[in-house]
């Protein structure tokens, strides 16, 4: 068990499926009692609430689109009713759609970087009214992309990319409250979402496993470890990182 993360109360954006169930879950193990939010997925929610609470931890599922700021309040307001505090939150939520450069609609901008770094800038302020006076801690979750963006990925890429940024930003500017801020990057990971994209299987994936030293893509739990230790008292020097949970791909 992770030092310093039992007792402690987490909020997972995006965590119905995918790696934001794992990281859920994960926490949950390391002693947190955890928040698995879902902007349409309850059924999914459920279900890793129901695993959490079977293995002996603590959860609840909270619906809210990280987007907007009335159902951010209720994310948050829901999550102290249950727990009486909010001590972790993790920006997991995102949405991408790959499409070539003539592609691109202002909708589907203003989509992604609307869900993608606009969200976590909504939750950071709440954060704000919510965490105690001793502190609190934010990590989010970026993409290899950020520096290393593939073809048709304009619009995700740069939202990953504003987002480390916006991560090493306000790791200085909260730093006086003792808020530590720090931003995970996974490479190719096997979710839900791969499959739905139909990356699954294809000579892209293969080509991503080729150059990646590990030689396999991720699992959810290889990113979650990574974020459970940030999220403990183990990383308390750390803030402003960015660490690439990737099997060695950059």
């Amino acid at each position: 068990m992770s030092s310093g993360i039992t007792g402690k109360v987490a909020i997972v954006t995006g965590a119905s499926k995918g790696i934001g169930a794992g990281i859920a879950k994960s926490l949950a193990a390391a002693g947190a009692a955890v928040a698995v939010n879902y902007a349409s997925s309850r059924e999914g929610a459920d279900k890793v609430v129901a695993q959490i609470t079977s293995d002996g931890g603590r959860a609840i599922a909270v619906q809210g689109s990280v987007s907007n700021a009335d159902e951010v309040k209720r994310i948050f307001n829901e999550t102290k009713e249950a727990f009486g505090k909010v001590d972790i939150v993790v920006n997991n939520a995102g949405v991408y759609k790959f499409d070539a450069v003539e592609d691109i609609t202002l909708e589907e901008f203003n989509n992604q970087f609307s869900i993608n770094v606009y969200g976590p800038i909504l939750t950071t302020q709440e954060a704000l009214k919510h965490f105690p006076e001793s502190g609190g801690n934010i990590i989010n979750i970026s993409s290899v992309v950020s520096v290393s963006p593939g073809p048709n990925s304009a619009i995700y890429s740069s939202t990953k990319g504003a987002l480390d940024t916006l991560t090493r930003e306000l790791a200085i500017e909260l730093a006086p409250r003792n808020i530590r801020v720090n931003v995970v990057a996974p490479g190719l990971t096997e979710t839900e979402g791969v499959e739905t994209a139909g990356i699954k299987g294809t000579d892209f994936e293969k080509s991503i496993i080729a150059n990646t030293p590990l030689a396999r893509a991720g699992q959810p739990d290889d990113i979650a470890r990574v974020v459970t230790f940030l999220a403990s008292d183990d990383s308390a020097w750390l803030t402003g990182e960015r660490i690439s949970a990737s099997g060695g791909l950059h």
